[in-house]
């Protein structure tokens, strides 16, 4: 029974991963045990600033761990340094404010991207190091796995993983 319960919980509601890599500094760091909420996004659509883990378009075998910049129906406009995002509330665009989770960071491209009704634009916080959108391109809602919401390990890092407001 216990087996059952447990099986139940880890495919439908939560899951372990292990952060590999050093594209999420320095939120994120190699080696850290995070707990993903894998059943959120089925009653709200993800959000801008989410740190989700994904299947990689590439190779659906390996998973990828990075945060939502551009939402569907979005067009994402990487130049100067800066991302800019144009959606239908605001036609003129505007330019993402990432200083609450991101501190003299730069994102380096020039690059014009439209995202379908049901893409993703996801980047690395290390954006100088970090394989992601801007690489491969947009990321299918269907290859999220769901939001990172815990950091249990190691235990002084130990957190909540709040998604920033904009």
């Amino acid at each position: 029974m216990a087996l059952v319960f447990v099986f139940l919980i880890r495919s439908f509601l939560i899951q372990p991963f292990v952060v590999s890599g050093d594209s999420m500094k320095p939120n994120f760091l190699n080696g850290e045990y995070l707990i993903i909420d894998e059943i959120s996004y089925r009653f709200n659509p993800p959000q801008r600033g989410d740190v989700v883990v994904f299947k990689y378009p590439g190779d659906p075998s390996k998973f990828y761990i990075k945060r939502l910049i551009g939402l569907p129906g979005e067009t994402i406009i990487i130049k100067n340094n800066q991302v800019m995002i144009k959606n239908q509330d605001n036609p003129n665009g505007f330019v993402l404010d990432e200083s609450a989770y991101l501190k003299n960071v730069s994102t380096p491209g020039d690059e014009i991207i439209l995202l379908d009704k049901d893409q993703f634009f996801a980047m690395g916080d290390n954006r100088a190091v970090s394989y992601d959108s801007r690489s491969w391109g947009p990321l299918p809602k269907d290859d999220l796995i769901g939001r990172v919401w815990l950091r249990v390990f190691p235990v002084s890092r130990a957190a909540v993983v709040e998604t920033p407001s904009y």
